[in-house]
């Protein structure tokens, strides 16, 4: 008598798709190492293969044009970003702490992993022509505001932080406070006569950023909220 057999995909396709996504990986790390030294512009294909021990005809199989790998670059930086922040741990109850956490984790981030501020920086110079193709990227910026937007919600709700602040204008402000010391450390340093990179200076700037940070999002008192007619022109014209 016949027995039926559960059709299983045979393990020959298995290890096919095996080899091909370490194949796309080693391509992609490549690549990323290419464009974070010499930019998109600068980056051959020819140095990808030859780093990731493939072919270029493989490259193209893969992703198509060199533009399209670079723009999958920029998006797995981002999602690589967002997958570690992910995995903090903060609480909600404790606002001020919670947002310091994020300022550190963003500040830590970048120092790790200085080849995502060269390649944000490469496509800057492009003026972002290349990242405005992507269909991902709009997506990708979404978990990082949230949880800023969470941590401002419940800061709010315990009466500690303005109600005025947005999740975005936050995001921008950490970013920026890290991101343009640490890409700028080097002219920075000769221009200021000062070693940005020692680890002292690091130090003070992480609790510079934290403190500036916290005193942006902070609710005033009650007895300081008091601002000159100049200075509430100024900040009614700034919106």
């Amino acid at each position: 008598m016949a027995t039926l057999r559960r059709k299983t995909k045979p393990s020959v396709e298995v290890a096919t798709q095996a080899r091909a996504q370490k194949t796309r990986d080693a391509i992609l790390r490549a690549a990323t190492r290419v464009f974070s030294r010499y930019g998109f512009a600068g980056g051959k294909i020819e140095q990808i293969s030859r780093l990731s021990r493939t072919h270029d005809r493989m490259i193209y199989y893969y992703f198509g044009s060199k533009e399209k790998l670079f723009v999958e670059v920029l998006e797995t930086a981002y999602a690589r970003m967002n997958e570690a922040e992910a995995e903090l741990e903060f609480d909600l109850a404790h606002p001020e702490q919670a947002l310091t956490t994020v300022v550190h984790f963003v500040w830590h981030y970048y120092q790790a992993h200085p080849e995502m501020m060269t390649l944000l920086n490469s496509e800057n110079l492009q003026q972002g022509k290349h990242i405005k193709k992507s269909g991902q990227v709009a997506r990708l910026s979404s978990p990082a505001v949230q949880v800023l937007d969470q941590v401002l919600r419940a800061g709010v709700e315990k009466g500690l932080f303005r109600d005025d602040i947005s999740a975005r204008d936050l995001y921008i402000e950490i970013a920026a406070l890290g991101y343009f010391y640490l890409s700028n450390r080097y002219t920075l340093s000769a221009f200021l006569s000062v070693d940005l990179h020692a680890a002292d200076n690091l130090a003070h700037w992480k609790a510079f950023i934290t403190d500036i940070t916290l005193r942006s999002v902070r609710k005033w008192p009650v007895n300081a909220a008091v601002q000159s007619d100049a200075a509430q022109r100024a900040l009614a014209e700034a919106r």
